[in-house]
């Protein structure tokens, strides 16, 4: 079972996410998504907890009133850290996460750690974990089929942003190719005007001059 928790501290609110227990803890590092972001007490046992990243939002500028409402959660989840203050909360996107067959259950490194940010918590705030609490709700999760269905979208997104771009570039190269032309044209009006005028004769010219 998943447990779901909505932050309304942004907008739209954000969906945040962590296991029941380890076994659960275990099948989110293994279909995390990508650009979910992972947090977890620093050096101490904690539930693992996922911000589903907004479409608008990059990991690394997480505004600060929603960083607080999942680093709280974090430590509210974590029975040794609940009851400790100046806590750090150690964070990183899901495809950051590391797990190899040596690694105890629940137990994840890094595969970059100058991708891993760490925010400060200076003690327990009842207030956020009584709003967030208050949103919970607990889902039976198909985890493949959810990566399936996720894979889908991301690829149909793909495809719909990859046919825009070719419809504009066709649009560019037409807009294109009639400017050349509009130029050509005036450049063969021009010459025709040119060509339309009389040339003098030598006798002319020396007419025009005396």
């Amino acid at each position: 079972m998943v447990l779901f928790f909505t932050s309304n501290v942004v907008e739209p609110p954000a969906t945040l996410y962590m296991g029941r227990d380890k076994v659960e803890n275990e099948e989110l590092i293994k279909y995390a998504w990508p650009q979910d972001v992972w947090f977890h007490v620093d050096k101490l046992s904690s539930a693992h907890v996922y911000l589903r990243m907004p479409e608008n939002m990059a990991w690394e500028s997480i505004p600060q009133a929603l960083l607080t409402d999942c680093a709280q959660l974090v430590k509210a989840n974590s029975i040794e850290g609940n009851k400790k203050d100046n806590l750090t909360i150690i964070y990183t996107p899901g495809d950051n996460l590391k797990k190899t067959g040596d690694m105890a259950v629940g137990q994840v490194s890094f595969h970059n750690d100058k991708r891993v940010k760490r925010v400060h918590v200076a003690k327990r705030e009842n207030a956020i974990v009584n709003r967030l609490n208050k949103t919970k709700v607990e889902t039976e999760v198909d985890h493949e089929q959810e990566r399936v269905d996720r894979i889908k979208k991301e690829s149909a997104i793909r495809r719909a942003a990859a046919a825009e771009k070719k419809k504009a570039d066709l649009e560019l190269a037409r807009q294109r190719e009639a400017e050349k032309a509009a130029r050509s044209y005036d450049t063969l009006f021009d010459v025709e005007e040119d060509e339309a005028v009389p040339r003098k004769t030598g006798r002319e010219l020396e007419e025009d001059f005396m």
